[in-house]
């Protein structure tokens, strides 16, 4: 039988840590959080490995190093809402419940949100509101955030979740230029984000955040 939770640990000693992931309840978070709960049955065997795992439709789930920085990039906090759009599975969305006050999880995939509902359910991470609906428009209901994340890449970041950030708010993404791609840390200052680049990533362009969208009337 399958020993995941030393999978977990040298998962953390030799993904995350490395990566200069050192705060206390990022590595609690991902030693606690069984992955393999977030994978395709196919793919359980490869729960942890230091890559993109391919989900469905051209969707991934991140692999750790680049999931955990951006966490880390982040500084959540206990009393922070925060919005994970495209959750797919929920993984992130379980590791970030456990240092956030409360998560919003938006999925718009009917079977990657079944299979999040399902996986978050098994985890003790129920507590997170999945969101079925279309990434781009986020999950203004429970706005303002504080903090968002988004699990792939883009290359645009819409106008409508910007109004759904909090003044200051912080939000992360991974910003791809062909098979290139860079995570950027941004704040809310007024109608804008201000970006900084923070550490290279890659994964593929989330439905609705390609270039291409922006003159679509």
């Amino acid at each position: 039988m399958t020993d995941f939770a030393a999978r977990r640990r040298i998962m953390v000693d030799t993904q995350v840590r490395p990566s200069d992931v050192t705060k206390f309840p990022i590595i609690d978070a991902m030693l606690e959080v069984p992955r393999e709960k977030f994978v395709p049955e196919a793919k359980v065997e490869a729960a942890y490995i230091g890559e993109n795992i391919v989900l469905e439709n051209g969707r991934v789930l991140l692999d750790p190093r680049t999931l955990a920085k951006m966490i880390d990039a982040l500084e959540i906090k206990s009393d922070d809402l925060v919005l994970d759009i495209a959750c797919g599975t929920g993984y992130s969305s379980a590791v970030i419940l456990r240092m956030a006050q409360a998560v919003v999880a938006v999925e718009e995939d009917e079977a990657l949100a079944h299979a999040a509902q399902d996986a978050l359910a098994q985890t003790g991470a129920e507590t997170v509101v999945l969101h079925t609906g279309k990434l781009v428009e986020g999950a203004p209901e429970h706005a303002p955030y504080d903090v968002m994340i988004l699990q792939g890449g883009i290359e645009r970041f819409p106008q409508e979740l910007v109004g759904q950030l909090c003044e200051n708010g912080r939000v992360a993404a991974v910003f791809m230029e062909g098979a290139l791609g860079v995570v950027r840390l941004g704040l809310r200052k007024g109608d804008h984000i201000i970006w900084r680049d923070i550490f290279n990533a890659a994964a593929p362009v989330l439905p609705g955040f390609s270039k291409d969208h922006e003159f679509v009337f």
